[in-house]
């Protein structure tokens, strides 16, 4: 239904994560003139240490779980078109939690709303998924055999490609940008070395800055943004296909036979400097790749290659942010804890909206205006 906001002419996206880039090549897409901008190189951020898990498991609110299952949908339709790809997979999650409640409320939970859970014992859960030591699982464990995950870095590279191809323009390096305003309205935006890219519509997914960059122009964007980690071992000889999800570690297959693994027990041990920059200590990282080898059958010999740190893009209410800030017109927010399962339904929604000026459903759910309530 039309909202009478008139289709974008020209769009700046600001940021280079999966957020920011999916919605750049959209836009190329629908034919809307586009230059996506980022403070360094694409996927320098949250999206370079990114679990990204696809999944809407456990409890949230109808629309989120809609959103999410949209963003799943998105992703098979692109794993159908190139099976082949091994940083797109869909083998299944597998979760156990401290507790035998836990796993019993979180599988009720997904239940009530249609997502495909299942109740397996230890030996099931090994049986299962491959590559899982029965002793770890402690108590019943959640599969949920619709699941998958990504690498963000190898689909932002490919979307990249095509948003290049397509005629968009693409800055990188662009430090510390800041949306630029003219006549009480959106002109484009201004690098750090003070240059100008001009364009009626802005678009700020800049993950945990996000927050930031619309204080700047008067608008509240509540941000919970903790620190993290995202750990990526050396090649290992486990057959692992599913993402797991345990009390002590989350493991991911990523590609070249290698794992990505995190978790939150671990985050008031991340320091942050003053300059904003985080440190951990290397004997965090080998205890997290303890916790992964613990969880896997056999002897893996597991050990970390590298590790990146940096914040979690959290909103302060948990639920993503994707919408016009009034406080400035031409200025429209993407900010969300999801990226990777959100990544290409976001996209496609907001170069709806901007394309067409019309706002979607799915999407309204998600409008910044909450916080001014």
């Amino acid at each position: 239904m039309p909202t009478g906001n008139a289709p974008a002419e020209r769009v700046v996206v600001l940021g280079g994560g999966i957020i920011g880039v999916s919605t750049a090549t959209h836009l190329r897409r629908r034919g809307v003139p586009t230059v996506l901008v980022t403070e360094d190189e694409l996927a320098s951020g949250a999206s370079g240490r990114s679990l990204s898990w696809l999944n809407s498991a456990g409890s949230r609110s109808a629309p989120y779980h809609a959103l999410r299952v949209a963003g799943i949908d998105r992703y098979r339709t692109l794993f159908a078109a190139d099976p082949t790809r091994d940083w797109l997979r869909f083998d299944g999650g597998l979760c156990w939690k401290p507790s035998p409640d836990e796993a019993h409320g979180r599988h009720q939970a997904e239940l009530r709303h249609g997502y495909e859970s299942h109740l397996l014992t230890p030996d099931e859960a090994a049986r299962t998924v491959p590559g899982v030591d029965p002793q770890a699982v402690s108590g019943p464990a959640v599969h949920n055999p619709g699941e998958g995950w990504v690498s963000l870095p190898h689909l932002i590279e490919s979307l990249a490609t095509e948003f290049v191809d397509a005629g968009g323009e693409l800055v990188t390096g662009a430090g510390r940008s800041s949306v630029r305003t003219a006549g009480g309205r959106t002109a484009g935006v201004r690098t750090a070395d003070g240059r100008d890219v001009d364009g009626d519509t802005v678009v700020v997914a800049c993950g945990a800055q996000t927050p930031e960059v619309a204080a700047e122009l008067g608008a509240t964007v509540p941000g919970a943004s903790p620190p993290a980690m995202l750990v990526v071992t050396e090649p290992a000889p486990v057959p692992l296909p599913a993402v797991l999800n345990t009390p002590r570690v989350a493991v991911r297959p990523n590609p070249g036979g290698t794992f990505a693994l995190d978790h939150d027990w671990y985050t008031d041990r991340i320091a942050i400097s003053a300059a904003g920059e985080y440190t951990v200590d290397e004997a965090v990282v080998k205890e997290l790749v303890a916790e992964a080898a613990n969880v896997l059958a056999g002897d893996t010999g597991l050990t970390a290659a590298s590790w990146k740190l940096g914040p979690k893009p959290i909103p302060g209410d948990g639920e993503p942010v994707f919408g016009r800030l009034s406080e400035t017109p031409g200025c429209y927010v993407a900010f969300t804890h999801s990226g990777a399962t959100l990544g290409l339904i976001a996209g496609e929604l907001i170069a709806h909206e901007l394309g067409t000026g019309s706002d979607h459903p799915m999407l309204a759910p998600f409008r910044p205006e909450r916080f001014q309530r």
